[in-house]
């Protein structure tokens, strides 16, 4: 395989890492295992949190440089493990080159359907209602909450706005539907009932990874992916603020009671 193809493989192995929550050090890590395939050339690899940039030069020739924008994250801890399994069988040579591209090509693609995504997103907050000390009806009101919140991430994806709104939009369906549920059970506790509905969008990865980088001496790294969850954080409570003010509980004083 050319060093163009090397760099190739080496940038889709990082993308995928990184739009599903890798640490920048693992990433890094991953790809410069690949590009020391390349033999005696020098590699360079530069990963941030939007992009990837790599460079294979050697002696008496032009170098090749592939750069590569991510524009998307998320979090999918089966998709790194995978890549780091394939990573490390090509450079034992367990892999060919060509079989390595086609699994990584693969990964790319979607893991889960659409419904199975819906089903975790409601199922979580239902998860985290007994935790936060709710008893079967914060459970239920959990649960209906989270499906408030698939039907708005499913018509987020397909319209596609900014993070940002799309982490409003549900904070605000998860607090109008916990509210809209107090209302018709004076009994809910909805305190429980929006935390819970909320998890699914709280950066808890972001917010890990950001103290990784940071400990690990990429500031660049680790200040953006801090950011990141800082803006995502106020998503959410901006969301919730403004659908508690949508309904008559929040100005009768009932609050979050």
């Amino acid at each position: 395989m050319d060093d163009k193809s090397i760099a190739n493989m080496a940038v889709l192995a990082g993308e995928i890492m990184l739009r599903s929550g890798a640490e920048t050090y693992r990433v890094e890590d991953t790809i410069k295992h690949i590009l020391d395939t390349a033999g005696t050339a020098e590699t360079e690899s530069l990963v941030m949190l939007t992009g990837i940039i790599v460079t294979i030069d050697r002696p008496g020739q032009e170098a090749v440089t592939v750069m590569r924008r991510v524009h998307e994250r998320g979090t999918n801890m089966h998709r790194i493990v995978e890549v780091n399994e394939i990573s490390r069988k090509y450079c034992a040579r367990e892999l060919s080159a060509e079989e390595t591209w086609e699994k990584l090509k693969r990964i790319k693609g979607k893991q889960y359907t659409v419904w199975m995504y819906n089903l975790a997103t409601i199922l979580v907050p239902a998860g985290f209602a007994p935790l936060f000390g709710g008893g079967l009806r914060e459970i239920l009101a959990a649960g209906g909450a989270g499906i408030v919140h698939a039907v708005l991430m499913t018509i987020g994806k397909r319209v596609k706005p900014s993070a940002f709104i799309l982490n409003i939009l549900c904070a605000v369906g998860v607090a109008v539907a916990a509210v809209l549920l107090k209302l018709w059970n004076p009994l809910l506790n909805m305190d429980t009932v929006i935390i819970s509905g909320i998890m699914p969008l709280v950066p808890g990865v972001a917010i890990t990874n950001a103290i990784r980088d940071t400990l690990r001496g990429d500031y660049i790294s680790g200040g953006a992916r801090a950011l990141e969850a800082f803006v995502t954080a106020a998503a959410i409570a901006i969301g919730v603020g403004v659908g508690m003010a949508l309904t008559p509980v929040f100005w009768q004083g009932g609050g979050l009671g």
